[in-house]
């Protein structure tokens, strides 16, 4: 059987939590394979509406197992909270959440790191979350992190080297500590290292790939987008993983061979969060428009999001990278009431025309092509057949402009708002 892997082609909040929840039923497992804690995977069923931050998203769908993989970097405190509040919720997930022995762990010293490191940078600031994520990949790919197995054995020695060393380098860009709130914070971690070791904590590449042996389908589920991918991303304005498919290998250790559909979601339009480029942005009435309709704040941190018309050029590149199979248009009715919807086929680099996506897009100009609007409501539609000739219109331009079908589109947050198209 095959691993088949979803995940978001713009700048992460794309939908994929919502999109993995649907899809669920059809696997014998889920699987996470990189990010932290800063993406909030947000879900609506049966009028109520919960956020998932580490525990991939088909942990709603019966018992099947979902796993933390070996790339994602976990923070037991919010790990906790996440946990318990599913659990009052209804949800326990100890017989159902596998989490990787060599997953790493986000310390209570790469928090200050983060807000450090940040401070630091002045004007140049990324627009980190500040939940630690950066200096925990740092730690990993420096060769100093701690994993999730470590808490099995040994681990106050390891946890009190790393919180030493992290001290240190705080010392050397002059932060300021609040001890008194550090210690709190760092006691609430601890308790939460002991709840987190009441978890099925597992081998996990023997434990999927196993599932691959007895015949068992996955879908595994990416975290933020393919333009915030430390290789491929608009560096330095990007995360600290692999975000596009080929981190699912690594992520999860499974062979290439094994990756089966690659389905790649995007919203209608496009947003950003934080600091970067971002080519197509509004800052006129209409992004306000788009930010008003779409509810476009994070819902981890509740930042507002940057809004903007579609990118077809950094699409086509994510398209390109991941080898994406199967498309899936989310928040297409936030479109409902524009007269015309605008979409960006080309950039403008030095007075020259490219489709290509360039190193540098901080002075890429849109080039856009018009299309006209539905101005028809399409969130009670279930049928491909109920689509207005002009959003039926939209779509054949997406497929024709990507090279790729368009097989699921969301219009609306509850997962029932979902119509599956041809070739789906």
């Amino acid at each position: 059987m095959k691993v088949d892997v979803l995940l978001g082609l713009q700048w992460g909040d794309e939908g994929k939590g919502k999109i993995v929840d649907v899809l669920t039923p059809r696997y014998d497992a889920v699987a996470r394979f990189q990010g932290g804690p800063n993406a909030g995977h947000t879900l609506e069923f049966d009028q109520k509406k919960y956020i998932l931050r580490s525990i991939p998203s088909g942990i709603f769908q019966g018992g099947k197992p979902n796993v933390i993989g070996n790339g994602v970097v976990l923070d037991p405190l919010l790990f906790e909270e996440e946990a318990e509040a599913l659990a009052a919720a209804g949800t326990d997930l100890h017989k159902r959440l596998f989490i990787s022995k060599k997953a790493h762990l986000i310390l209570p010293t790469h928090r200050l790191l983060d807000a450090a490191n940040e401070a630091a940078k002045g004007n140049g600031k990324i627009g980190t979350t500040g939940k630690g994520i950066g200096p925990a990949y740092t730690d990993k790919i420096s060769r100093n992190g701690l994993r999730v197995g470590d808490i099995l054995s040994g681990f106050e020695a390891k946890y009190a080297a790393a919180k030493a060393r992290h001290l240190s380098m705080l010392r050397a860009l002059n932060a300021s500590i609040d001890k008194a709130a550090f210690q709190k914070l760092e006691a609430q971690w601890l308790k939460a290292v002991d709840y987190l070791r009441k978890f099925n904590i597992v081998d996990s590449e023997h434990f999927v790939n196993g599932l691959l042996r007895d015949g068992k389908c996955l879908l595994a589920e990416g975290a933020q987008g393919t333009m915030l991918d430390i290789d491929f991303g608009s560096y330095p304005f990007v995360t600290s993983s692999s975000t596009i498919c080929a981190g699912c290998c690594t992520g999860l250790g499974v062979a290439p061979h094994n990756i089966g559909e690659v389905y790649g979601i995007f919203k209608a339009y496009c947003t950003r969060v934080g600091g970067g480029p971002f080519p197509t942005e509004l800052t006129d009435a209409t992004g306000e428009a788009i930010c008003s309709r779409g509810n476009e704040y994070g819902s981890v941190t509740g930042r507002k999001r940057r809004c903007g018309w579609i990118d077809l050029v950094a699409l086509r590149y994510a398209v390109m990278l991941n080898g994406v199979s199967r498309l899936i248009v989310m928040k297409s009715d936030v479109l409902d009431d524009f007269d015309t919807i605008k979409a960006c086929v080309a950039y403008s680099v030095d007075g020259k025309e490219t489709k290509d996506f360039p190193f540098d897009v901080e002075d890429a100009k849109p080039v856009y092509a018009e299309l006209p609007g539905w101005k028809n409501p399409i969130g009670d539609m279930r049928r491909e057949e109920e689509f207005p000739k002009e959003f039926k219109a939209y779509l054949s331009f997406l497929e024709k402009e990507l090279g790729v079908p368009v097989s699921i589109v969301s219009v609306g947050p509850d997962r029932l708002q979902t119509v599956f198209r041809h070739h789906s």
